[in-house]
């Protein structure tokens, strides 16, 4: 939990130095109101006081009072001010920290559980800030002070009020033993539910066209019920807490009063008079003092789950990223997307077999190579090593003659253009999308999506270049994202175009007018792409065969119809022998 305060700014701790200072004030004046009672009690007993005298006591208690309200409110304001702004450095923090992982680290933490950590778990350390500064500083100080402030009083009185604090204390340490680990499990769940809520609204097509609503909708009621049962036990046992404080001070009024009563009856005449006024001194400093250990309660309420959340984002924080920055911010050399694999072996973190075994080739500048192969043979496990997804297990990756890992990931990025399995779009605008990473114009933007086969669509919707894109790119089929986000990468102008798998929503048509496109407009570019097809890669350059992590051929579409049977394989399995036979 202390890790997280770490996180405060200089002027955060200024802010909190003034309000334990505005504290302090405010606990002096809530300490005076007694003593003015005591006096306005005497007074009233006294025959020879005035009632000027009663009111101009009363006057300093009201003047106490209202002193103490309005610090109450500075205070209140600079902790929202604190808290608001913590939660704010934490968001930051997280997001940035999170960006900069590699798929390593990312996939040790679900994306349900980021967000949950982002969300709940910092508005959990939100709420605790803010109370914080309000209860936590002000509860010790004010059961320290008003515990002296009694204690040259009666020691019965203060013998009953140590009953009544030590009581609420067992209370209190009893229900944080059982509820704290319930706080744990909460999270847990939260991010459980939020998995599945994800995973349901995200597949809401395969969902409706499979029938499984009623499957699905058991599943969210089944992590939603876990989590309601679990809230409602600490719910439950923390519900304990109020009436039992409440009867602890309502034991303690009618112990003060009671044991006031026998000695206020045994005393003498004139003493009873200082008794009876002691009584009601005593029964209000009492009260203070049971008002500062039910604060600490509201703590204990708050700490437990403000605890586990500070070291889920801890957690989050302290990950080590496993993809280190070099040096390099441009290769020493004139040598421009020449890429060489020397003896790559890799394998995933903690698994035993070896995903790709000593994988060699090199590809020349303006060289268009593509990988192919059966799924799981290890295509696009290759490719994420050149953008640093992965660091190679043994080997080299080298851009440029330079190792991949000597460079820093910006200057490495710079030099790609890389389009993911997956069509990733932004909610924004076709243009917003495209220039993504880099200021461009709406010349070279236009540019990219017509060399990107794009044009035609684009064009044909509302507010055209300017047209809203949804998260995700919902409002487009699989062909328009594949489109623009190949728009996307030509727009970088980069040395090194990656495309994985990312012409397998298009038809062979737009396939091969894309590819002539993409060859003529980009001169020198030095392209990879893996694919399924055998018609995507034919005209390429040079041809990988990957089986098992191995490569098993190297050479263009002709040599490996001849010498390369997996190779062969796929290519019948796409082609007939006439088709084939009339390529050659």
């Amino acid at each position: 939990m202390l890790k997280i305060f770490a996180y405060l700014s200089r002027k955060e701790w200024l802010l909190i130095l003034t309000s334990i200072i505005f504290i302090i004030g405010q606990v002096w004046l809530d300490l005076k109101l007694p003593d003015y009672m005591s006096e306005i009690t005497t007074l009233v007993q006294t025959q020879s006081s005035g009632t000027r005298d009663i009111w101009l006591a009363g006057g300093k208690m009201l003047l106490c009072a209202l002193g103490s309200a309005l610090l109450a409110v500075i205070v209140g304001y600079f902790a929202a001010m604190v808290a608001t702004s913590h939660a704010k450095t934490l968001r930051k923090t997280l997001f940035e920290k999170t960006l900069s992982f590699s798929l390593q680290e990312i996939n040790r933490f679900s994306t349900a559980s980021l967000i949950t950590r982002s969300t709940n778990d910092i508005a959990q350390i939100q709420q605790t800030v803010a109370m914080g500064l309000q209860v936590m500083i002000k509860a010790p100080i004010l059961a320290v002070w008003a515990i002296w402030k009694i204690s040259d009083k009666n020691w019965h009185w203060s013998f009953a009020t140590g009953i009544a604090v030590l009581a609420l204390l067992i209370m209190i340490s009893t229900l944080i033993i059982f509820v704290l680990p319930k706080f744990k499990i909460v999270q847990r769940l939260t991010d459980n539910l939020n998995r599945v809520t994800r995973e349901g609204l995200m597949g809401i097509h395969v969902v409706r066209a499979y029938n499984a609503k009623e499957y699905q909708g058991e599943k969210f009621n089944s992590a939603n019920t876990q989590l309601t049962n679990t809230n409602l036990l600490v719910n439950r046992l923390m519900a304990i807490m109020q009436p039992g404080m409440a009867l602890i001070m309502s034991g303690l009024t009618l112990s003060i009063y009671w044991i006031g009563a026998h000695l206020i009856m045994d005393a003498g005449g004139t003493e009873r008079i200082g008794l009876f006024s002691d009584m009601i001194v005593f029964t209000a400093y009492a009260m203070q003092v049971v008002m500062a250990f039910m604060m600490l309660a509201m703590t204990f309420i708050l700490l437990p789950r403000a605890s586990v959340s500070a070291t889920r984002i801890n957690e989050v924080l302290s990950t080590e990223a496993v993809i280190i920055d070099g040096q390099l911010t441009a290769a020493p050399t004139n040598r421009k997307g020449e890429i060489e694999l020397r003896n790559v072996s890799f394998k995933y973190p903690n698994a035993e077999e070896y995903v790709l075994q000593n994988i060699n080739f090199t590809v020349q500048q303006g060289e268009t190579v593509a990988f192919i192969g059966s799924t799981g043979s290890g295509k696009s496990t290759l490719i994420n090593l050149i953008p640093r997804f992965y660091d190679v297990t043994d080997g080299e990756v080298l851009i440029d003659g330079v190792n991949v890992k000597e460079y820093t990931q910006e200057a490495l990025h710079d030099k790609l253009g890389y389009v993911s399995q997956k069509a990733v779009l932004f909610s924004g605008t076709v243009k917003s999308n495209v220039a993504y990473g880099k200021s461009s114009t709406e010349a070279q933007v236009e540019k990219a999506i017509a060399i990107a086969q794009g044009q035609d669509f684009v064009e044909k919707m509302e507010d055209s270049y300017e047209a809203t894109i949804t998260q995700g790119g919902t409002n487009l089929s699989g062909g328009q994202k594949q489109r623009l986000s190949i728009a996307r990468a030509i727009n970088r102008e980069p040395e090194i175009f990656i495309f994985d798998d990312s012409f397998s929503a298009l038809d062979y048509k737009t396939d091969r007018q894309l590819r002539m496109a993409l060859k003529q407009e980009t001169q020198g570019v030095t392209t990879l792409i893996v694919a399924q097809r055998i018609g995507t890669i034919k005209d390429c350059d040079k041809i990988i065969v990957l089986d098992e992590g191995k490569i098993v051929g190297i050479g263009k579409h002709e040599e490996l119809l001849q010498n390369c049977q997996t190779y062969q394989e796929i290519a019948y399995s796409q082609l007939s022998k006439e088709e084939l036979e009339n390529d050659k």
